[in-house]
């Protein structure tokens, strides 16, 4: 209880140097971990502190433990809206905003919210309440992140559906990690303390295995400690100035790769909580009168993606690829270079114009590095 106090005195101290809404984020490796426990726990800190905190939205997925706490906190009521012939309830963001709370508890930040909703996400509704100066506490678990979908997806062979922006945990003026070994975790699922009998055997052998656990883990504290980095970087005062990272991922119209090269260049800037560019270099062979309608659809798709995650869209017509990276480097300032491996077509286009030698050369010239992403 001493570590929830302090933790809560901590964030308290932070709404008080600011009118803006601060924003803090408790992230876990799954369901399970003690996010919402958590998060009750400093609401009940901060009511001691005489804080006018509110709950604006909680899921306690029938956890008995977790939905004790709810006992004397205040409760703003959900919105009712009925979709499909059922009668379902959201986070009422409006009543939010004109009850004004010091801080409001809003759990599951990745939520997809009901057709007929303001914001399709709730992210964007925390969105919203923080611009209006509202203090918001939030929880999400670390496979809901934009950036992370492909790592996630080989970990545990499930595509998240429900995912958040980077962006959206870099706004976070706090991240905390809520940690449990494997063994803890497992024990406690087999407890029924995650998801109720029936669940149990399913969750063991697929989602809740020991090894995709570590895993799970191993990219939970990643992000923490990146944001601690940052934080760190940001507020202690440094006498050698670091150099000012900035990246530019480059893609071609194979609309896999591209994703990746975009969601791993998108972890490399974030973790250097840096500026990042895309860039699309179009030869007169894909100009858009020749270029196959399904290509332009997935190049679409995928400016959107990168824009979703903070790039900067560059798109230019060049007969030389090579040529056109290295003129976007010298006019973006550009740090690093993110290409896919040597048997993506990018890869193949660039070595067969016979200028890569050249592009390295000036690269390395200009203290610019080459990351080819796996």
């Amino acid at each position: 209880m001493a570590d929830t106090n302090h933790t809560a005195q901590r964030f308290l101290d932070l709404i008080r140097k600011s009118r803006k809404g601060k924003f803090k984020v408790y992230i876990g490796m799954s369901a399970g971990v003690g996010k919402t426990y958590r998060m009750l726990q400093e609401a009940h800190a901060l009511l001691r502190n005489g804080v006018d905190v509110q709950i604006g939205y909680i899921e306690t997925h029938n956890r008995q433990e977790t939905h004790a706490l709810l006992q004397g906190l205040p409760l703003i009521p959900r919105r009712k809206l009925f979709y499909k012939g059922k009668e379902l309830e959201e986070l009422d963001m409006q009543a939010v905003i004109n009850l004004r709370p010091e801080v409001v508890i809003i759990d599951e930040l990745a939520h997809t919210n009901i057709e007929g909703s303001k914001n399709s996400k709730r992210w964007q509704d925390v969105t919203d309440i923080l611009d209006a100066g509202i203090n918001v506490i939030s929880a999400v678990n670390i496979q809901h992140i934009e950036s992370l979908n492909d790592e996630i997806k080989e970990i545990t062979n499930i595509e998240v559906k429900e995912r958040i922006p980077d962006s959206v945990l870099n706004r976070a003026d706090e991240v905390v990690n809520i940690d449990l070994t494997a063994d803890e975790l497992i024990t406690r699922l087999k407890e029924g303390k995650i998801y109720e009998a029936a669940k149990i055997e399913a969750a063991l052998n697929n989602f809740f295995r020991n090894d995709h656990i570590l895993q799970l883990r191993e990219l939970a504290l990643k992000e923490v400690a990146s944001h601690v980095e940052h934080k760190v970087e940001s507020e202690v005062t440094k006498v050698n100035a670091l150099r000012h990272e900035r990246f530019m991922a480059c893609i071609g119209t194979n609309e896999k790769t591209a994703r990746l090269v975009i969601r791993k260049t998108a972890r490399l800037a974030n973790y250097y909580h840096s500026k990042w560019f895309l860039l699309y270099v179009q030869t007169p062979r894909e100009s858009a009168d020749r270029i196959a309608l399904d290509k332009q659809r997935h190049l679409i798709n995928n400016f959107k993606l990168a824009t979703e995650l903070g790039a900067e869209i560059i798109r230019v017509e060049a007969n030389n690829i090579a040529r056109a990276i290295m003129g976007q480097c010298e006019e973006r300032q550009i740090t690093t270079v993110c290409i896919g491996k040597p048997h993506f077509s990018l890869f193949s286009i660039i070595i067969s114009t016979g200028t890569f030698q050249a592009l390295l050369n000036k690269l390395s010239c200009n203290n610019i590095d080459l990351v080819i992403l796996s």
